[in-house]
């Protein structure tokens, strides 16, 4: 049974809604995996950065492997014994009064919207039906109704409307849009992504998220930090909010949040928004299941106490600096912020793309995707170290030099 098997596996019995690199992954270790015929490769890409800490990190497996012996799911008809300490933990951890667990970061997403339209009806005054909620061209939340709705993008939302209603879009960083969106008095939250992971990894200007702070303050506005690809130590700080020194009024956190080995999301708030929902009018059978929540305090601990949040802001540092000395004529661009970075591939005279690239690097030993046409982006776990950050650019740099 060798990769094909598995792959046409797949392509007969599953859904086509993914088209994933030809590579059956059977393995995964640190910053490494392992398909099934035992090739290693690089993994730069951590599951969409739900991999932050690594594959199969050792106190993270343990704690899973602790709580699932003892009790794992009660759902929220009853209390359960490790929920209050993982709900203590988060808002201590992050600076908030109060945090709602779910599962994906779609629902995170969701709830962030269903809490600031409760907000903006019982505390702003918004007349019923009429709250409006902004949201960044460009974002990407997941493939929810809600979320295709707020995209900009025809893959996304050909095809499945109708659509959720007063949702509307302003163009990334642009505050000139923002603030003439913001003063309708109907506008209840903004919705953005500190950095646009699905887009390229699009890095605002440094003023950006401070002059969304201040919009919002001035007409009393819910920021939303979607946070669910950059927080939990990817781009170099817990949270990429920090970088602008700002904080949001909801913070959505998931992906890294697993640890990579469970599903686990939540918003983060203060009392005036999160206490507007009262009981029955939202929740999930699996959020704040104690599996869950063993699991992500364990995993939150190893981000901090392994002082992974620094050796992305180093490692990132030193990896787009040596793609950037590589001046390579089909780089067209590095950009990215601690170990969230992508580089924009200028096509190649043989009409090869960024897809064909990163055949290549499969090929030579690292994976990594493209998003869209033009645009890579590499996000390994945050334990990988300056030589393998070597190894790394020196795959990248073959892969190119060998499609060009």
């Amino acid at each position: 049974m060798n990769s094909q098997y598995f792959i046409d596996l797949e392509d007969q019995f599953g859904a086509h809604n993914y088209h994933p690199l030809p590579v059956v992954i059977d393995r995964g270790e640190g910053i490494f995996v392992w398909d099934v015929e035992g090739k290693k490769y690089f993994d730069f890409l951590s599951a969409y950065s739900a991999v932050n800490q690594g594959h199969c990190h050792p106190r993270i497996i343990g704690a899973l492997h602790h709580q699932s012996k003892k009790l794992t799911l009660t759902s929220r008809a009853f209390y359960n014994s490790v929920l209050g300490e993982y709900e203590k933990f988060m808002t201590t951890t992050f600076g908030y009064d109060r945090v709602l667990p779910m599962n994906t970061g779609v629902e995170g997403g969701e709830t962030a919207v269903k809490l600031a339209r409760k907000w903006g009806y019982e505390v702003k005054g918004i007349p019923q039906n009429q709250a409006v909620v902004v949201f960044a061209k460009g974002n990407f939340w997941g493939r929810t109704i809600a979320a295709v709705s707020s995209s900009d993008d025809p893959d996304s939302f050909g095809n499945f409307g109708p659509f959720v209603p007063n949702f509307e879009s302003v163009d990334y960083d642009d505050l000139n849009q923002l603030e003439a969106s913001l003063s309708n008095p109907n506008v209840c939250a903004f919705m953005v992504e500190p950095i646009q992971g699905e887009a390229g990894v699009v890095v605002p200007n440094d003023d950006y998220l401070q002059g969304v702070r201040n919009i919002c303050n001035k007409y009393n506005v819910l920021f939303i930090a979607d946070e669910v690809q950059t927080g939990v130590g990817r781009t170099g700080k817990m949270t990429c909010c920090e970088h602008s020194n700002v904080k949001p009024d909801l913070l959505i956190l998931g992906k890294a949040l697993g640890g990579g080995v469970f599903p686990v999301s939540c918003v983060l708030g203060k009392d005036e928004v999160m206490l507007t929902l009262k009981p029955g009018q939202h929740g999930s059978t699996f959020g704040g299941n104690p599996l869950a929540c063993a699991v992500a305090m364990e995993s939150v601990k190893v981000i901090i106490e392994e002082n992974m949040i620094q050796n992305a802001e180093q490692m990132g540092c030193i990896f787009r600096e040596k793609l950037k000395n590589l001046k390579l004529p089909n780089i067209e661009l590095v950009r990215g912020k601690g170990l969230l970075n992508a580089i924009k591939i200028k096509p190649f005279d043989n009409g090869k793309k960024a897809y064909d690239v990163c055949l290549q690097m499969k090929f030579n030993g690292l994976l990594a995707k493209q998003t869209h046409e033009h645009i890579i982006r590499f996000a390994p776990p945050l334990t990988i170290n300056e030589s393998q950050i070597n190894q790394a650019i020196e795959i990248i740099e073959k892969s190119i030099k060998e499609i060009a």
